[in-house]
């Protein structure tokens, strides 16, 4: 209700490594994998490792502070919390009767 919350998975990717902005209500996410060192003497026969830059952008519902806005990363996961702005938030009108 107060806020808005995205979580990304980005395994393998250290906090250093990613990229977070908010711009004209529009979250964006970048950052790279980066490549491991090959020994050049080895061979084989699959290798699943992501690499290279990503940047997703995501159009957020509601307009949020970003300066109060916090960003968490453990475990592979990023979870980042936008609170919204009072404007947008409900508000409850009380009723006087006479």
């Amino acid at each position: 209700e107060d806020e808005v919350v995205v979580k990304a998975s980005l395994p393998g990717l250290k906090a250093d490594d990613v990229h977070i902005s908010v711009t004209n209500g529009i979250l964006s996410l970048s950052g790279e994998y980066k490549q491991d060192e090959v020994a050049r003497e080895s061979t084989y026969h699959i290798r699943e490792h992501r690499q290279g830059a990503f940047k997703r952008s995501f159009t957020l519902p509601v307009e949020v502070e970003t300066d109060k806005s916090k960003a968490d990363f453990k475990d592979g996961i990023l979870t980042i919390t936008l609170p919204k702005a009072e404007v947008v938030k409900p508000r409850t009108i009380s009723i006087k009767s006479k």
